[in-house]
């Protein structure tokens, strides 16, 4: 016995075949547009991260030349991870307990910053420049009788004390009011306290070079990623 299918059965089996054909070709469409979205945004953020890489190089080498004849009679380092430069003598930094800049460190800074901040200011840096930090480092000791904790709240307090009057220093030292605007607008004063100890080899504290002045660069790499994270976001 033959079993034959209604003109109507056929045209419904026919419709939802389509159906399912089309549907097959926009999840398709939609995989392709997505995938090269991500491609897209894959290859921004690579773009960017090599540039991030390439400028910190550079400014690392720049910083080097200019400073290799100065560091070790500073008693600083370059710290080309960081991408920071690191006073590390306490003795010429600071009377001790004091938020006062000894005369020594002063006559550092006048050599090194207006050079510092010249090779930033150079058109193939200037733009990536989001930050420079001045970060104030003590050790986990307060002299006197304090608890840990209450040691390392007053080294705060010295800490933050200490890094606004190097910023007050600096700034007050530029002349060009363009490049006192733009410097304004970058340097910030950041007091540590404690919470970034130095240690020795042996994992002991390193009391004397905890207690340091780091001039730290923060380029705008992190900022360009995220914004561009956020962008996809909104499309999506």
């Amino acid at each position: 016995m033959k079993i034959f299918k209604s003109s109507k059965e056929e045209n419904q089996w026919m419709s939802i075949s389509d159906l399912m054909s089309v549907l097959m070709i926009i999840f398709l469409f939609i995989s392709i547009v997505y995938m090269r979205s991500v491609s897209q945004k894959n290859s921004q953020i690579t773009s960017i991260a090599q540039t991030y890489e390439k400028t910190q190089v550079e400014i690392t080498h720049d910083l080097k030349e200019e400073f290799a004849k100065n560091l070790q009679i500073w008693n600083a380092v370059l710290d080309s991870l960081t991408l920071s430069i690191r006073f590390e003598n306490p003795e010429i930094l600071f009377k001790v307990g004091s938020a006062e800049l000894n005369d020594h460190f002063k006559s550092i800074l006048d050599s090194f910053f207006p050079r510092f901040i010249q090779i930033l200011t150079e058109p193939k840096y200037k733009e990536y420049i989001e930050e420079i930090r001045i970060e104030g480092h003590t050790s986990s000791e307060w002299y006197g009788e304090s608890s840990p904790r209450q040691a390392y709240f007053n080294n705060m307090e010295l800490s933050q004390d200490r890094t606004r009057k190097v910023l007050e220093y600096v700034l007050s030292q530029i002349k060009d009011e363009e490049l006192f605007l733009w410097v304004k607008n970058k340097l910030t004063a950041n007091g540590l306290s404690s919470s970034k100890l130095i240690y020795n080899n042996d994992r002991a504290e390193d009391q004397e070079r905890s207690r340091r002045v780091e001039f730290k660069i923060k380029t705008n790499a992190e900022q360009q990623i995220i914004t561009i994270l956020e962008q996809s976001k909104s499309k999506s």
